[in-house]
This record gives C-alpha cells, sequence and structure tokens, in this order.
C-alpha cells in the first residue's frame, strides 16, 4: 500500500533520511518540492488516469509519485540514488501493483524500457538542473513523443524551450522541443518551496505533442543534424556554420539561395519551415 508520509515537512524528511543513513547528494541536482499546491497542479496539467502509463524521473522519496499513483496511473519511476530506491521500495510502495520502479540512471535506460514497452501516455518529473535539457533532448532525437510531458526545470531552460524565432532566448533547444510539441510555461516555483532551496527559481512546462508535427518524421533526423549545426556557433553566419557539413562552398550557396535564406543571416532569425526546405534542398529531397 502507498505510504503516509508528510512530504510538506522538512523535519519529517530529514528524520527520514537520518533514519536512513542519507543526505541529499549535490551532483544528482537533488531538490524535493515540498509544495503540495505545486505537487497538485503538476498532475492536474499531466491529466493522468487509470489507464495512463506515467513515466517519472528523479521520484527521490516519492512526493510527485504519490499524487500520481492515486490518480490510478501506472507509474514507472527511474531513480539514480540507491538509498532513496530502498526507501520507494521497502517503505512508500510495498505491493502497490501500479508502481514499478526502475533503478539507475534514467539517461542511460530510459531506451530499455522504451524498446520494451513503447513511449508512455505521460511523462512527468522534477528533473535535475544539471541533466534536464540533456533527457528531454534524448527523448525526441530518439523519437520517443508521449502525448503530454511536464516537467519542473531551471526558469531558463523553460524559457528557452517556449522561445520563439528571433528571440534571444531562441536556440537549436527552442526548435527540436518545437517541432513536435506546442509548449507554454504553465507557472514558477520559487526556491523556497523545495528542500534544499536552490539558488534559482523553477518554471514548470507543459509540452503538448501537436497533431501534425511541424517536421515529418522520416525527415526528423536529418533536420535535427542540420539544427546542430546551424547553432552550433551562434555567433557565426549560417553560411560559415553549414561548412562544418564538409560540402562544397557552390553547393551550399545553392541550397541557401533555393530556400530563400541569406548567407549572411543568423540561424536564430530562421523559421522552421525555412530551415525545413534547407535541409531538403542539402540533402537532395526536392
Amino acid at each position: 500500500m502507498i505510504w503516509d508520509f508528510d512530504y510538506s515537512s522538512i523535519s519529517s524528511i530529514t528524520k527520514l533520511l537520518d533514519e536512513n543513513g542519507l543526505s541529499m547528494t549535490k551532483k544528482f541536482g537533488q531538490n524535493f518540492l515540498i509544495s503540495m499546491s505545486a505537487l497538485d497542479r503538476i498532475v492536474s496539467l499531466c491529466k493522468p488516469n487509470a489507464d495512463s502509463r506515467v513515466w517519472e524521473v528523479g521520484p527521490g522519496i516519492g512526493a510527485l509519485t504519490t499524487k500520481l499513483l492515486q490518480t490510478g496511473a501506472h507509474v514507472t519511476s527511474f531513480e539514480i540514488d540507491h538509498g532513496f530506491c530502498r526507501i520507494l521500495r521497502e517503505q512508500a510502495y510495498v505491493d502497490v501493483p501500479n508502481f514499478t520502479l526502475i533503478e539507475g540512471d534514467a539517461l542511460k535506460n530510459w531506451k530499455t524500457v522504451f524498446d520494451a514497452e513503447g513511449a508512455p501516455d505521460i511523462i512527468c518529473a522534477n528533473l535535475p538542473y544539471n541533466v534536464g535539457s540533456i533527457f528531454i533532448a534524448s527523448l525526441i532525437e530518439n523519437r520517443c513523443l508521449p502525448k503530454i510531458m511536464v516537467f519542473t526545470l531551471q526558469s531558463e531552460v523553460v524559457e528557452r524551450i517556449c522561445a520563439k524565432q528571433g528571440s534571444e532566448q531562441f536556440s537549436g533547444f527552442s526548435i527540436l522541443t518545437g517541432i513536435d510539441y506546442q509548449n507554454r510555461e504553465a507557472f514558477r516555483i520559487k526556491s523556497g518551496c523545495f528542500y534544499p532551496a536552490p539558488n534559482v527559481d523553477s518554471s514548470v512546462v507543459v509540452m503538448e505533442r501537436r497533431e501534425n508535427a511541424l517536421v515529418p518524421d522520416d525527415e526528423a533526423r536529418d533536420f535535427l543534424e542540420l539544427v546542430r549545426v546551424l547553432f552550433a556557433q551562434r555567433r557565426k553566419t549560417v553560411k560559415n556554420n553549414l561548412k562544418a557539413l564538409g560540402r562544397p562552398s557552390a553547393e551550399l550557396d545553392e541550397a541557401l539561395a533555393k530556400s530563400g535564406i541569406s548567407a549572411t543571416e543568423r540561424a536564430e532569425k530562421l523559421s522552421v519551415q525555412q530551415i525545413l526546405e534547407l535541409e531538403r534542398n542539402i540533402y537532395r529531397r526536392v
């Protein structure tokens, strides 16, 4: 059964950690969200039900996990900290049928679960700041595309996810996260809502899968590779960055001209459609 634990109480958390000989590990970016209202809002944004398959990354001692399980959803949690795994397995969710624990680094083992079961319906996580963007990029690049993803991240990362063409925050990551998803910042969470409190504020981003992706699936890998090249060095022009492809200069000029892109343009000024046209011209799709 699911245990009854006060996740809003710092004293309860510290007592639990002390009893289990554990401490917060900075290298894993561990910060527990202790605001119950924020956790409730996050779960409501996920829209889980009894038929939902949910992945959660970094459950810690289970604050978000418990609320997800209470909806009846089947929750698969990826946890790297062996001590926290022991708490989840032996205290929090003993014999809970809709809970599965995957022990280890989610960046290394999510693909095994994906290959065996396919993409979940929902991914929900309070992601460590040091791996958040890497994890999201890995999902999309490997075409693991749930219907909805809700992440708590450093506000600066969320700004990049939601950035629009031409803005200072617009980047290759903005394009990567936007071709399959419509993204919005749902709300911000002050540092005092976490234990221990991080040095920066956090934001919750909602990523809802588009009905029609901006890039056809059979072109996605080439498109994303081109995006990486274009944004490799932001101060360089499009033409200079494209030289990394090793193509003849005349060939690149022709592809840019056909795509209606100036060789001296900067990548952050390009739309997804322009980059898609460029991808097709470079790879001779048209």
